[in-house]
């Protein structure tokens, strides 16, 4: 399934949802593990959502609304209708937004009609995904208009543990492109691997003889550019480098391969650092301290 996937006004969620994956990531068993964790699976007393249970009838049905109380870039929507299609599948759901579309405040971005009780017991493990993964997106394409169309902006490994895949995808969603997944698809030569190394040029060596088929390098002076391009560097990542440093890096580096820029950048950096002439802008508070976008969900009883 692609990444953004067109849903269209009033479409019902039936097909998303059952097509919508992550490669590499489980979805219902995310989905399952976060309802059980809500509901005390395996704990004395637990495995229900008691209030549901003791306050709303079992054959009671509902009909709510999700939707924006802020402007947000949307993400997380079709496992969102996950958590409800878990609890009763005969949930009848609308997804009214595209994934990675940018929407104003008081925005309608579910409906939703059925059991009242499934309905609220999947709603604050529905909400918490939506607002999440919307408040990266959110966040991520902050970032990607203050860059004024300059280099691609790349997010990081600072992610929650177990959520890595999820996170990335919303980085995606709100315009960025994913840097390494993790320690297996390329090489980060960084300053501790290169103290035990001896130099930069010593470590790239060691990733090259090793047929790593992707070697970034990290170097946080000019005197290392070509020391790591001669030993075979596939990337440069320009740490905590200013904007004049990074243009005279990138004179030196003259196209010979793509470079990233990370470190010190914030929404008020990253328009000096993107105009530097990098091909790429890494930031890792995009996932590491995102703020939740504000989502909410209003009900009605049929």
């Amino acid at each position: 399934m692609k990444d953004r996937p067109s849903t269209g006004s009033g479409q019902t969620n039936l097909d998303l949802v059952s097509s919508f994956s992550l490669p590499g990531f489980d979805l219902d068993a995310f989905v399952s593990a976060t309802l059980a964790e809500d509901l005390g699976v395996g704990l004395p007393g637990g495995g229900r959502d008691v209030t549901s249970e003791s306050v709303i009838g079992a054959n009671d049905r509902f009909a709510g609304v999700m939707d924006s109380r802020d402007a947000i870039t949307v993400a997380g929507l079709p496992i969102a209708a996950m958590f409800f299609r878990k609890l009763d599948p005969g949930i009848e759901i609308e997804i009214l937004a595209e994934e990675g579309q940018q929407v104003a405040a008081s925005t309608d971005l579910m409906r939703l009609s059925g059991n009242a009780r499934a309905m609220l017991t999947a709603e604050r493990s529905a909400l918490n995904t939506v607002q999440h993964l919307s408040g990266i997106a959110t966040l991520t394409r902050a970032y990607v208009d203050a860059m004024g169309g300059n280099a691609t902006l790349l997010d990081t490994r600072k992610t929650i543990p177990g959520l890595r895949h999820l996170e990335k995808y919303a980085t995606r969603m709100g315009g960025a492109q994913n840097h390494r997944m993790g320690l297996w698809d390329a090489a980060m030569i960084k300053d501790n691997h290169v103290l035990v190394a001896g130099s930069v040029g010593e470590a790239v060596r060691r990733a090259r003889e090793a047929r790593v088929e992707r070697i970034v390098c990290e170097v946080d002076r000019i005197d290392q550019i070509e020391p790591a391009i001669a030993a075979g560097a596939h990337h440069l990542l320009l740490d905590n480098m200013g904007p004049d440093m990074l243009r005279e890096a990138v004179t030196l580096v003259a196209g010979r391969v793509p470079c990233e820029a990370s470190g010190g950048v914030n929404l008020q950096t990253i328009g000096a650092i993107a105009a530097s002439g990098v091909d790429f802008v890494s930031v890792g508070r995009l996932t590491q301290s995102a703020p939740a976008a504000d989502t909410g969900l209003d009900f009605t009883p049929l």
